[in-house]
C-alpha cells in the first residue's frame, strides 16, 4: 500500500470532495453534450441518432459500473477501517475483470447493433447515424470499464481532483477533433457522426492513460497481476454480490428509459430531438446534488467502515438539506430560461414549444431524482445494495412506465407527458428510499467482517 495523505471521516467538508466532482461532472457534461450542440449545426438527423446511440451507450456503462460499484463500496469501507493488506489485490482485480468484462460486451453490443436499432424504433433518416456511433464508440467501450474503475479507486482515496483535470482535458480534445472533422481541416472527409465518435474516443484512450499515470506517480498503491495468484476466487464473488445489485437497479431503469424513448421515437423527429435537447440542459441541471450525493457515497462508506453509523446517518440528511435547494433552483431557472436556451440547438418553432412542456415537468423530475441520489447512494455505500434494486424495479416499471404511457401516448399529452411518468417514478421512489434509510434499516450490512482481519480469499 502506497501513502494516502488524504483523510476521510465525519469532520471532512462535503466541498473537499463535492466542489472537484461538480467541477468534473460539469465538464464531463460537456464532453457528453458538446457533441450534440456541435451536430445540431452540422445535421439535425445526427442529433437525434446520437441522443439514441448515447442511450445504448449509457446502458453499457451501466455493465461496466458492476465492478466499478463494487470497488467504491470496498474500497472505502477498507481504508475507512484502515485495513490496507488487500488493497493492492482488489485494485487488480477490479481493473482486470472490468477491462475482460469491457472487450466482451463492447463485441456483444457491436454485433447486436441492428436488432438494438429495429427494438427503439430509430428513424430510416437516423438509423445510419447510430449505428456508426455505437461501432465505433461501442466497439471501444472497454477504455471506459477501465476508466471507470481507476476513477472510483482514485475518489475513494480522496483524490477527486485528478478526474475534474483529466476531464478538462477530454473537453478540449474531443471539441478540437469535432471541430477538425465538421467544420476544419478534415471537414473534406465528410465523416460527420463518424468523426465525433473517433474525437470521442481519442479522448477517452488519452483518460485513461492519464488516470494510470496519476495512480501510479502518488503512489496510491500497485496494480499487477501477481496479486491475482492465487486468484481470490471468494473475493470477486463478494465483489458481483455488491456490484450485481446496483448494477441491475441502473440497468433496469435504463431498459425502462428506452422503452420510453421507443415510445417517443413513435411521436415523430421533432420529440425525439426536442427530448435530445432538453436532456441536454436538465443534465446540467442535476450536476451539483449528483456531486453531492457521490461525496456523501464516499464519506458514508469510510464512516460506516469504521463503525460511526450515527455519524453517517446524520451526514446524509445534511447533504440532502444543501442539494435539495439548489436542485430546485436549478430546475426552475430551466424552466424559465429554455424558451431561450433551445434557441442554442434549433430554431424549429414546434421543437422548443416540446421542449417547455418538458422543461416544466421535468422540475418534478429532478425533485425525485435528488431524494434517489442522494439516499441510494449512501445505502449502497452502507452495504445495502439489494432494497435499491426492488424498489427502483417496482416503481421504474409499475409507476413510471405505466403513468408515461398513459398520460404521454393514451391521452395524447406527448413526449412531456412521458417525462411526467419519470417524474412520478423518482418522487414515490425517493420517499421510499428517504424512509427507509431513515429508519436505519442499513445498519449492520457492511461489507467489512470486524472478526477477520483480511478480506477472504
Amino acid at each position: 500500500m502506497g501513502k494516502k495523505t488524504i483523510v476521510i471521516d465525519e469532520k471532512t467538508p462535503l466541498m473537499i470532495l463535492a466542489g472537484p466532482m461538480f467541477l468534473e461532472l460539469f465538464l464531463n457534461t460537456m464532453v457528453n453534450n458538446v457533441d450534440t450542440i456541435m451536430l445540431s449545426h452540422y445535421d439535425e438527423y445526427a442529433v437525434g441518432a446520437v441522443g439514441n446511440a448515447n442511450t445504448i451507450m449509457f446502458m453499457m456503462n451501466i455493465l461496466f459500473n458492476v465492478i466499478a460499484t463494487a470497488t467504491s463500496v470496498v474500497v472505502a469501507q477498507y481504508l475507512g477501517a484502515k485495513r490496507y493488506d488487500k488493497m493492492n489485490m482488489i485494485y487488480t482485480l477490479a481493473v482486470a475483470v472490468n477491462f475482460a468484462v469491457g472487450v466482451v460486451l463492447s463485441a456483444t453490443f457491436c454485433a447486436a447493433n441492428p436488432l438494438i436499432m429495429k427494438f427503439l424504433h430509430v428513424s430510416p433518416e437516423m438509423r445510419p447515424h447510430s449505428m456508426t456511433y455505437i461501432y465505433i464508440v461501442g466497439g471501444t467501450g472497454f477504455l471506459m470499464a477501465v476508466f471507470n474503475v481507476m476513477l472510483q479507486i482514485l475518489r475513494c482515496n480522496g483524490y477527486t481532483k485528478i478526474g475534474m483535470w483529466i476531464t478538462l482535458a477530454i473537453n478540449i480534445i474531443n471539441i478540437g477533433g469535432n471541430w477538425l472533422f465538421l467544420y476544419g481541416p478534415l471537414s473534406f472527409l465528410k465523416l460527420g457522426v463518424a468523426g465525433v465518435a473517433i474525437s470521442t474516443v481519442a479522448a477517452r484512450a488519452i483518460a485513461v492513460i492519464a488516470v494510470f499515470i496519476f495512480f501510479a506517480v502518488m503512489k496510491i498503491g500497485k496494480i499487477s497481476l501477481k496479486f491475482l495468484n492465487p486468484f481470490p476466487r471468494n473475493l470477486l464473488i463478494k465483489m458481483i454480490k455488491i456490484g450485481l445489485p446496483t448494477a441491475g437497479e441502473n440497468l433496469t431503469y435504463n431498459l425502462y428509459q428506452t422503452t420510453l424513448l421507443s415510445f417517443v421515437n413513435a411521436m415523430g423527429n421533432d420529440a425525439v430531438n426536442a427530448r435530445a435537447y432538453c436532456n441536454t440542459l436538465i443534465s446540467f441541471a442535476m450536476i451539483f446534488s449528483n456531486a453531492s450525493a457521490m461525496s456523501t457515497q464516499i464519506i458514508t462508506g469510510h464512516l460506516v467502515g469504521a463503525g460511526k453509523s450515527d455519524a453517517a446517518y446524520k451526514r446524509v440528511f445534511k447533504t440532502l438539506r444543501t442539494s435539495m435547494p439548489i436542485t430546485i433552483a436549478l430546475a426552475a431557472l430551466n424552466a424559465i430560461l429554455c424558451r431561450y436556451t433551445l434557441h442554442i440547438f434549433t430554431d424549429n418553432s414546434h421543437v422548443i414549444m416540446l421542449g417547455q412542456m418538458i422543461m416544466i415537468a421535468d422540475i418534478f423530475v429532478e425533485i425525485g431524482r435528488c431524494l434517489n441520489m442522494t439516499f441510494v447512494s449512501s445505502l449502497k455505500a452502507a452495504g445495502a445494495y439489494i432494497f435499491p434494486l426492488v424498489v427502483g424495479i417496482l416503481c421504474n416499471w409499475g409507476l413510471g412506465l405505466t403513468t408515461g404511457y398513459l398520460v404521454g401516448v393514451v391521452l395524447g399529452v406527448g413526449v412531456a407527458g412521458i417525462f411526467a411518468g419519470t417524474a412520478t417514478d423518482e418522487c414515490i421512489r425517493g420517499l421510499i428510499v428517504m424512509y427507509y434509510w431513515y429508519k436505519k434499516k442499513w445498519v449492520g450490512k457492511s461489507v467489512v467482517d470486524k472478526k477477520r482481519s483480511e478480506l477472504p480469499e
